[in-house]
């Protein structure tokens, strides 16, 4: 009678895999439930025993800080930008700019949203003691100016880059109000060209 062949066990994750694998489960639960997410679900969520979470953070409220450092980088947005190639259009490299830099804010006010409605405050020290825009905001508006290459521009890019995603802020806040967004293009299009229709003969 021939044995059945061992299953192999995968192989172990780094500390680094394993937290960065756990936060990762983690923050769509957040987003539903803040504070409130439970670590018998984050495990679930995760596919390891609860008694792992506890090996990797100290307790629920480090995890939850770390979240929030985790909806704060820009990592992936900012190499997202920097691969549009130079020869697209401008108003193609800025669309893209407004459409990524507004996933960046979908992502981490719903962590952070969530998180402050729930109650919850940060108890991170480095997270209480930077001041000013989170760093990953700073590398996207950096990316975002970037996009501008060698446009003839009356002011920095620097400052064009703030400004444009200004308008996306503005355009954000307007839903809080019952107002329709404008679509990443319409604030791109606004934004070169103006509000003023060109002059006509009448």
């Amino acid at each position: 009678m021939s044995e059945e062949p061992r299953r192999r066990r995968a192989p172990a994750m780094s500390p680094e895999d394993r937290r960065e694998a756990i936060v990762q489960a983690t923050l769509p639960l957040v987003v539903k439930a803040g504070a409130n997410v439970t670590t018998s679900q984050i495990a679930a969520a995760a596919g390891i025993a609860e008694g792992t979470v506890f090996r990797v953070f100290k307790d629920k409220a480090e995890l939850l800080d770390a979240c929030i450092q985790r909806a704060l980088h820009s990592d992936e947005e900012v190499a997202r930008l920097a691969a549009i190639p130079a020869d697209v259009p401008l108003e193609e490299r800025l669309t893209a700019g407004v459409a990524t830099f507004s996933g960046y804010l979908d992502r981490m006010w719903g962590v952070i949203g969530a998180l402050r409605e729930s109650g919850y405050h940060p108890r991170d020290e480095d997270h209480k003691k930077h001041k000013g825009p989170p760093i990953g905001m700073q590398q996207l508006s950096e990316e975002v100016a970037g996009l501008f290459g060698d446009a003839d521009l009356r002011v920095s890019p620097d400052l064009a880059g703030r400004m444009l995603l200004g308008a996306v802020f503005t355009n954000r806040m307007g839903s809080g109000f019952g107002q329709t967004e404008a679509e990443p293009a319409a604030i791109v299009e606004l934004f070169l060209h103006g509000a003023l229709k060109g002059e006509t003969n009448e």
